[in-house]
């Protein structure tokens, strides 16, 4: 059985985010201000309009690299404290 991968859970524990754009609902947490980690499920891929939009572009199936309105959504829930920051050193 392979070891178990715990790099998320030493700080902060993911924190629910709900797009600002088309609602979908991931859990975030954020290590600094330029590292993000977003845990998607089924439910938040089929809302993203974003993914909606990769899956039927003309790039391969599944070719999100990032959803930016999800991006300007985890940014501004890290500036005004919704999702804390475990390196705050440099957020303010």
């Amino acid at each position: 059985m392979a070891p178990q991968d715990n790099r998320l859970t030493d700080g902060a524990p993911m924190r629910p985010v709900s797009c600002g754009q088309c609602g979908s609902r991931v859990l975030v947490r954020k290590s600094s201000l330029q590292q993000t980690s977003v845990q998607w499920n089924s439910e938040a891929l089929r809302g993203c309009t974003e993914h909606t939009a990769a899956m039927s572009g003309p790039a391969a199936p599944g070719a999100l690299e990032t959803c930016h309105a999800l991006g300007a959504t985890i940014r501004a829930a890290a500036l005004n404290g919704t999702v804390e920051v475990l390196d705050d050193e440099h957020a303010g």
